[in-house]
């Protein structure tokens, strides 16, 4: 689908990213409703995202979870599923490989502007049973990404702000190990 072509060569072209994004946890069954803000820092398949509660390093094969309220870190070599629920532009990437996509329409996003509304759905059963995607229409920058589980669980992360050419080292990737001198680690690999 080219509108969804076009929003991963933004990220693909873009030479590294920092967004800042507002992230909604909805589910009514496990009654669960929380909203909290972040940064996720991205280059290519690595990232660092940082919420209220932790933070997560990403450097294309290993992954560090720091639990601020633990002072922990689990070291993981995360699947592609887990991918997809922690770093969204991984959608976008890896779309076509596992998931089949629908033009629902235009609507008007929380920003406003105009959006192109995209649907996917997995091919195989798994965590998620559906991602919502409104892309901007003029830009063809994602602007909102609802993903639902097979849980019940409605994660949202609307984008507030990004910026472009944002060259991090490939260190910025990777669990420092001395700024989180008192953190247990936990290798789950």
């Amino acid at each position: 689908m080219s509108i969804l072509d076009k929003a991963a060569s933004f990220y693909e072209d873009s030479n590294g990213l920092t967004v800042q994004f507002t992230m909604s946890i909805r589910s009514e069954k496990q009654q669960i409703s929380e909203s909290f803000e972040g940064v996720i820092d991205i280059k290519g398949e690595k990232f660092v995202l940082k919420t209220p509660d932790m933070t997560t390093w990403f450097d294309g094969t290993n992954q560090w979870t720091y639990l601020e309220r633990n002072e922990e870190v689990n070291v993981t070599n995360p699947s592609e599923d887990e991918l997809q629920m922690t770093n969204p532009t991984f959608l976008l990437r890896f779309y076509k490989k596992g998931f089949n996509a629908t033009y629902k329409g235009e609507s008007t996003g929380y920003n406003g502007k105009t959006c192109l509304d995209i649907e996917l759905v997995p091919k195989k059963k798994k965590d998620i049973e559906l991602v919502e995607l409104q892309i901007e229409k003029k830009t063809n920058i994602p602007t909102s990404i609802t993903i639902v589980t097979k849980q019940g669980i409605r994660s949202t992360i609307r984008i507030n702000q990004m910026k472009t050419g944002v060259n991090q080292p490939d260190s910025c990737f990777v669990f420092n190990e001395k700024e989180y001198s008192n953190a247990e680690i936990i290798d789950l690999r």
